[in-house]
């Protein structure tokens, strides 16, 4: 192929300028894999070089310019053709000519925006990549380098708790309560089942974690249930007036924060199912849906200034070993 002047001439790289201090998180592909990829935050500076290596030094290598783009996609598996962009940016690094030898253009792309948080789902592709591109007749030299944007939340202002009754009549009554509405991606779940009625013979209990995908709109609309997690909270037959605690901590699962309608393609929902089979095999359940949130690793200044004083003030008890009695005077004394 490079006989005919077919073959590549030329190759390219893209290096961040900040590549050795940035953080690099992992991320799944397409093929369910997980590989680490640079982490951005909605508003960050985008900026590094472009590093242009010929083959063959001898050589000239004609070209029609050179670019570097940002990108923001989605891409819909069963629409593959099209790429949806709500993020296009681009740098013209050079003028049509030609190159004599190996060359490096540095690109800045300022505060950029990233409205939504990277994705891979069943259906559906969110992704954010940066591609640089040396333009020629015949085929065109292409480098891509993808990267991980996480959106971080504040806390949220209202957080009711749910409190919900569901029962078969004359057969079955209980009662359950989890203590938010609204969950950050490593927060606990804590909760109660109150047993009122119980004429069934219930053998188990669980709480199933449901991720729900929804693509498309319209009348082709696809829906894709992804059990996260089961989570067994009784084994055995409760009686009237029994109350079993519930603690889920999510840490330690795969879970993104809920995404309603983004960029009118796609939505990601979590649901709280709580499962009940009697001895028949029977299941009874009764779903809540959860909003789940991202927290942002350092302290955020929407923080309010009390929960500020009252970790420092933790941090401070627990290096010296020393816990306060409730007859020491504190800052906020009377108030807790």
């Amino acid at each position: 192929m490079s006989f005919f002047g077919f073959g590549q001439s030329a190759e390219l790289e893209l290096v961040l300028s900040d590549a050795e201090s940035r953080r690099r998180v992992e991320h799944k592909t397409e093929e369910g894999k997980k590989e680490k990829y640079f982490l951005f935050y909605d508003g960050e500076t985008v900026s590094g070089r472009v590093v242009l290596t010929l083959k063959n030094p001898n050589k000239r290598l004609e070209h029609q310019g050179i670019k570097v783009e940002f990108i923001g996609q989605i891409e819909l598996y069963y629409d593959r053709g099209n790429h949806h962009e709500f993020v296009s940016l681009v740098k013209d690094l050079a003028r049509p000519g030609e190159f004599t030898q190996s060359q490096t253009f540095d690109f800045e792309f300022t505060h950029v925006e990233k409205p939504y948080e990277s994705y891979t789902g069943q259906n559906v592709k969110l992704r954010y990549f940066l591609r640089a591109t040396v333009s020629r007749r015949l085929n065109d030299v292409v480098k891509e380098m993808d990267i991980v944007v996480h959106t971080l939340s504040t806390y949220p202002e209202l957080n009711s708790s749910i409190k919900m009754e569901v029962g078969i009549e004359d057969c079955l009554h209980i009662e359950f309560e989890y203590n938010k509405s609204k969950y950050h991606l490593k927060d606990v779940i804590v909760g109660k089942i109150y047993f009122l009625l119980v004429r069934i013979k219930i053998k188990h209990m669980e709480i199933d974690i449901i991720k729900r995908e929804t693509t498309g709109t319209g009348p082709n609309v696809y829906h894709e249930n992804d059990t996260i997690a089961k989570y067994e909270i009784m084994d055995g037959a409760p009686v009237r007036g029994e109350s079993i605690p519930i603690r889920l901590f999510l840490a330690g699962y795969e879970l993104t924060p809920t995404m309603r309608d983004i960029n009118k393609k796609f939505s990601v929902r979590y649901y709280l199912n709580l499962v009940l089979i009697d001895e028949e095999e029977r299941r009874y359940f009764k779903q809540q849906e959860v909003v789940l949130w991202r927290k942002g690793d350092i302290v955020r200044k929407s923080m309010s200034h009390q929960a500020a004083i009252a970790s420092q003030r933790f941090e401070g008890t627990s290096s010296h070993g020393e816990a306060k009695t409730p007859s020491q005077p504190t800052e906020n004394n009377g108030r807790q």
